[in-house]
């Protein structure tokens, strides 16, 4: 996470190391829905070591024999990492290859049933992650301090490194797709993602600044916690303070695209604030031609069952879990500097 992001709970009270090993980032995603246990499509959990979703995706439609489109998965997956995930294998002819046939030391199928759709993207509840911070320099009561900030106040709900490339490169190459030049098909999709990312980082830093990234403005937006559903804007009432005190529901910030945001009054004075500038401007209006549409991402993230242990007086283990599309970066982030020893010692980029 980029050390140019502020921090809502005050300066950092650790340097560490992560991702020592790939034993020390363990992911396991958790599944949206429960298998039909019939149709065509062959529904595998599998557990990966040191191997990212695209290139499991790739041998298991070599090892089914199929094109590699007819393999599904609902999130992408780090390759320094122990990673379990849901893969879909389309075989129309419930016709199956041995399963022993797939498994090595680096991929391990830990379950198989038959399901009646392919897997779609985003079609999971959340992740778990377990994390080992290794060579952890702070002090261990100011470190735990931090911790229960976070567990009972929540965090920005920050997009982590991971869409913005090495050295942030995604968005200058987004402004100059915007402004022209060619890129390939696959990249396109990628570049896409840093233009909102930025813009919604850009809000969320402005929101966090002036104190509002956890509370409710005038003509806000909100999304619910467990659905995600959007709904507003709609006056701050007492109601409404209570379900946001509880985590039931979240304040917003813009995913750009065509139209106007929904927000009104001092929420999208906010905005507008927040995305200023040439270089605002000319990604907002390259997402309004590339058709996207106005969406809403929340503002601030909690973890679920935060817990953590020293199992020496330099290593601190993490526990908990955050719904799709959240960043374990962002949760790094609170503590202070992490840098990612599988990437040379840089900062982490991946969540």
């Amino acid at each position: 996470m980029s050390e140019a992001l502020p921090r809502a709970f005050g300066v950092p009270v650790l340097s560490a190391r992560m991702r020592s090993a790939p034993e020390d980032f363990v992911v396991e995603e958790l599944p949206g829905f429960e298998p039909s246990g019939e149709g065509e499509h062959l529904l595998l959990t599998v557990e990966k070591r040191g191997m990212n979703t695209a290139f499991a995706a790739k041998r298991i439609a070599a090892w089914a024999g199929i094109a590699e489109m007819g393999v599904g998965y609902a999130g992408l997956k780090d390759r320094h990492a122990v990673t379990r995930q849901r893969f879909s294998v389309h075989l129309p002819r419930k016709v199956a290859p041995d399963l022993a046939t797939l498994g090595s030391d680096e991929l391990k199928v830990l379950e198989s049933t038959w399901h009646s759709r392919k897997l779609p993207r985003g079609a999971l509840a959340g992740n778990r992650f377990e994390l080992v911070l290794r060579d952890v320099s702070g002090d261990n009561e100011a470190i735990e301090a931090r911790l229960r900030d976070v567990a009972a106040h929540g965090l920005p709900n920050w997009f982590g490194e991971q869409r913005f490339g090495r050295d942030g490169g995604n968005v200058a190459a987004a402004l100059a797709m915007f402004a022209g030049r060619r890129v390939r098909r696959e990249q396109r999709s990628i570049l896409i993602s840093a233009a909102r990312s930025e813009l919604f980082n850009r809000v969320l830093a402005a929101r966090l600044a002036d104190g509002s990234w956890n509370r409710g403005l005038d003509g806000e937006v909100w999304m619910l916690a467990g659905s995600r559903s959007v709904f507003g804007p709609e006056p701050l009432s007492e109601p409404l303070a209570q379900r946001l005190e509880d985590f039931d529901i979240h304040p917003t910030g813009p995913l750009w695209g065509a139209g106007e945001p929904r927000t009104q009054a001092d929420a999208r004075e906010r905005e507008v604030l927040a995305l200023q500038g040439d270089d605002a401007l000319a990604l907002r209006q390259g997402l309004e031609r590339e058709g996207l549409r106005q969406e809403r991402r929340a503002l601030r993230l909690r973890p679920e069952g935060l817990a953590w242990s020293w199992p020496s007086p330099d290593t601190l283990r993490l526990a908990f879990s955050l719904p799709p599309g959240s960043y374990a970066t962002a949760v790094l982030h609170e503590l202070g500097e992490v840098v990612d020893a599988s990437q040379g010692d840089r900062p982490s980029e991946h969540g």
